[in-house]
């Protein structure tokens, strides 16, 4: 119609209209209409309309056409060349906007300007490999526009887009001047990678340095408050958007919906929420998410439904934030609502959409609906990949958590979250070699600077045995949180060195850092297997009294351990009934656990009723009282024990211990013959219990089954899975090499001593990590001295 009456009016039109008519052109045919006009008014060749249409087409995605057009002239101008290397990148066909960029360079006199390399490089955004951009970003500096603000800010931004923080970090510092624009993309792209605190000291320094921030800096910053629940500063930008006039910003209010909800602050964020006049999808999405992570389940689905009524279309961002993936317990079933709803509405192939399902299906433990999930997504990205590692870890599937993580290697490369998943998964296996190969990884990658990595790696480190490398990491680290410091502190206990937890406690109090729950419970678990009562004691008072912290059942559990360890079971016992909350399985199974280390028969009894009604499907509690009657001597109340266990068909886990040579993992149970080299292992075995024996070792046979001979008593500890372990790497390292074992069970009283002669004989230094803690073996002596 438009063209018709254009041809009906007049035979000849100029090129202005021509350019306006090009303006309010919104769909394909109507261009395609003016596109013949322009022809018959003889302005094919004219380079300011050819240009125009050119970015018209690639503004409705008919890139062909602009590609046609841009061929039809035989001179095109920079301008145009710009336009076309735009609409390709726009178009999602970064090659050829790289390809039309090296035909710019190579087959032309013109010289690229700062839009042609800020498109150039955002194509290059495009490819899975970042060798384009940084070679687009080399060609900037040396044609003198690496300094150029609007080529800067697309060059950070690239950086960012690759996880490589320090070298869009590195561009951003060496920027002569810096704008507005160029602040918001350096904390937009922290915020991104998850280096929050990052973007808080590139805000500060931003507004303590004079620049002038918008509504978008506040709004690019809010989400980082949100995530480190840094409520005090949240509320600084609070007030500085109602003191410049931002408040009034819905993507700001949005932002602070956020901020409070996840900062346990529901009223402020609902308050915030009642001030928006006509909140959208986006402010909606905020309250429902911030509804579910305060585990407002039913405000959430109620809002939810408004929506809904309203006529509003939701999206992924409403599902992702009404799935419970915060406080998943108690909610399978909303869940699976959900699930069916999106599967419905076709949302649940959207990316984030089944991330959050196979979160919240992990933390449920139905590992299996969860991988379903992730096997059967059309679109896995790299958060989705994290999910289902991070999955496997948790729920303690380390090997297939690590199996996968190798498999996503060949179609994503990690980012910080992947990282700390695996480094943790490392930490629970043991894993050592893998552990050093990620810290590789996290070296090449350029993530180091990354305080969550660094976090993961100093546990890491500590739960495979190198305490060493763990403190060396932690004292390098330039910032720490309160996260780095407990990793640190229970490093020192899970080692025995409670001194040394202690001392790293009063640093950490003079730092400034604010200990949490988690900060006491490590300290006070340090003093427990350091023997260290007076100073648990005063550690608790503190934790009370001066620091206000309501204790939770494991720091309870925690004071217990430290008394009855030390063999003040009646105070343990006192400490107990006096608790303001009923003492639940980890305290009595803590006395418990304390009475078996003194032989304290009576006690014993008394705590095991209490546990056989808490928790009576743990094993764990009737073989501990089981082995109390049989140190006792008391062999007819152990075999009873023991019938109790079999009448109620309860399994006992079984022990198990792994020893790492080189980057291979071996596995032994307790009288295991299935390795290959069995028949050395066992030959190494009987040639050290002759030496041991000439030493002065005895067989520790107490709490083996009464109702078999001596001889076969021996003969059963003798081939515990941590002296097979320790045999085989005997035969397979190097004399003087440190030997490393991990034992999924607490050592016995055997193996303890029997490790400490070999240790002496072999002139080896082992190290042993049971379910409680790790034993450093050296000369015949244990660095627990015999206190575990």
């Amino acid at each position: 119609m438009i063209c018709r009456n254009i041809s009906s009016c007049y035979a000849q039109r100029d090129r202005n209209f021509f350019l306006s008519l090009l303006s309010k052109a919104t769909s394909l045919s109507h261009l395609t209409q003016t596109h013949a006009q322009i022809i018959l008014n003889g302005y094919q060749n004219d380079l300011a309309t050819v240009t125009k249409l050119t970015h018209k087409f690639s503004d409705l995605k008919a890139i062909r056409h602009s590609r046609d057009l841009f061929l039809s002239i035989p001179k095109p101008d920079l301008f145009l060349f710009n336009v076309l290397i735009r609409g390709f990148a726009s178009n999602a066909s970064p090659l050829s906007s790289l390809s039309l960029y090296t035909h710019l360079r190579k087959n032309t006199s013109l010289n690229p300007d700062k839009f042609t390399y800020a498109f150039a490089i955002s194509a290059a955004s495009g490819f899975k490999d970042e060798k384009y951009g940084l070679l687009l970003h080399a060609h900037s500096i040396i044609n003198g526009l690496g300094s150029n603000l609007y080529v800067g800010s697309i060059i950070v931004d690239f950086y960012f887009k690759f996880s490589r923080v320090e070298l869009a970090q590195k561009v951003f510092d060496g920027m002569p001047e810096k704008d507005t624009v160029l602040w918001n993309t350096m904390i937009s792209g922290l915020v991104r990678n998850c280096y929050y605190a990052d973007s808080m000291r590139i805000f500060r320094d931003m507004v303590v340095g004079g620049t002038a921030f918008d509504s978008t800096t506040l709004a690019t910053e809010l989400p980082a408050l949100a995530e480190l629940q840094e409520l005090k500063a949240g509320m600084g930008i609070h007030c500085l958007a109602l003191k410049v006039g931002f408040l009034s910003d819905v993507h700001v209010l949005t932002g602070l919906v956020s901020l409070y909800s996840k900062c346990r602050e529901l009223e402020t964020a609902r308050l915030l929420f009642g001030h928006i006049t006509q909140p959208d999808l986006i402010c909606y999405n905020a309250m429902i998410a911030g509804y579910s992570c305060n585990n407002e389940t039913v405000s959430s689905v109620s809002l939810f439904r408004e929506l809904l009524a309203s006529g509003e279309k939701v999206n992924s961002s409403t599902i992702v934030g009404l799935i419970p993936v915060s406080s998943p317990f108690g909610h399978l079933q909303l869940t699976g609502s959900l699930q069916t709803f999106c599967v419905k509405s076709g949302i649940v192939s959207h990316p984030s959409v089944s991330t959050a399902f196979v979160t919240v299906y992990c933390r449920l433990n139905e590992i299996e609906l969860a991988r379903q999930l992730f096997d059967e997504s059309p679109e896995k990205t790299l958060t989705s990949w994290n999910a289902m590692i991070a999955g496997y870890t948790q729920n303690g599937l380390t090997e297939t958590a690590i199996s996968l993580f190798r498999e996503m290697m060949s179609e994503f490369s990690p980012n910080p979250v992947t990282v700390t998943s695996i480094l943790s998964a490392c930490a629970q296996l043991g894993a050592i070699s893998l552990g050093k190969w990620v810290h590789g990884l996290i070296k090449s990658k350029n993530l180091e600077s990354n305080i969550y990595v660094l976090t993961a790696l100093v546990d890491m480190y500590a739960k495979c045995g190198s305490i060493v490398e763990a403190r060396k990491l932690f004292d390098l680290m330039t910032e720490k949180n309160v996260v780095t410091w407990n990793a640190m502190i229970s490093a020192y206990g899970l080692h025995g060195d409670g001194h040394e937890a202690l001392k790293l406690f009063t640093e950490m109090l003079h730092s400034g850092i604010q200990p949490s729950g988690v900060t006491f419970l490590s300290v006070l678990y340090a003093c427990s297997h350091a023997g260290l009562v007076r100073e648990g004691e005063e550690i608790f008072h503190y934790m009370v009294h001066n620091h206000g912290f309501e204790p939770l059942a494991e720091h309870y559990a925690c004071m217990v351990d430290i008394l009855g360890r030390a063999g003040k079971l009646e105070k343990a016992l006192e400490f107990i009934k006096e608790m303001p909350v009923e003492p639940g399985p980890a305290v009595w199974g803590a006395l418990l656990g304390a009475c078996m280390i003194h032989k304290e028969t009576e006690l014993a009894r008394v705590a095991s009723e209490r546990l056989f009604e808490l928790d009576p499907e743990n094993t764990g509690y009737y073989v501990l009282l089981s082995n109390i009657y049989s140190a006792d001597r008391n062999f007819p109340k152990a075999a009873s024990v023991r019938q109790v266990v079999k009448n109620r068909n309860l399994a006992k886990t079984p022990g198990c211990t792994l020893v790492e040579i080189g980057e291979t993992p071996h596995v032994f149970t307790c009288g295991d013959r299935s390795h290959p080299r069995a028949t050395e292992i066992y030959r190494m075995l009987d040639k050290l219990t002759g030496k041991m024996m000439e030493a002065g070792f005895q067989t520790e046979t107490v709490t083996v089954l009464h109702d078999v001979e001596e001889e076969e008593k021996e003969l059963m500890v003798k081939v515990h899975s941590e002296k097979l372990a320790i045999a085989f790497a005997l035969i397979e390292t190097a004399p003087g090499t440190e030997i490393r074992i991990f034992k999924n069970l607490r050592v016995c009283l055997d193996c303890h001593n029997a490790t400490k002669f070999i240790s002496k004989i072999t002139e080896r230094v082992i190290v042993v990590r049971d379910a409680n803690r790790f034993h450093h073996f050296k000369d015949g002596v244990c660095s627990c001295g015999d206190y575990w």
